[in-house]
């Protein structure tokens, strides 16, 4: 079971929900090529709000991710996409059911 996450928050500028929604769905591609991010959810909440979800086996692997090429492209754009810099809340999982997962 994953025992670490991210949950993060974003408001996009007004003007800029749309750009806001491609760039997230573009960040996947980004996210497919750390092993050990284990599940990302990207979602929107209302017309400007959007947020991320996601979880990871270790300390190191929610490490790597918050130093990693999403973080990267975020910091890039933000000043452009977001109406502030992005909320970044680390959690701790209690619980979790993935694809693929044997409960005993």
């Amino acid at each position: 079971m994953p025992s670490y996450g991210f949950f993060v928050e974003f408001e996009a500028k007004p003007g800029k929900e749309d750009d806001v929604a491609q760039f997230l769905v573009d960040a996947k591609t980004l996210v497919d090529a750390e092993p050990g991010t284990l599940a990302w959810f990207s979602f929107r909440l209302g017309p400007s709000s959007f947020r991320i979800f996601d979880a990871f086996q270790t300390e190191e692997d929610r490490e790597a991710h918050l130093q990693g090429k999403v973080r990267e492209q975020i910091e890039a754009r933000a000043d452009e996409l977001f109406s502030a810099f992005p909320t970044i809340t680390p959690v701790n999982l209690l619980a979790a059911k993935l694809p693929g997962q044997v409960t005993e």
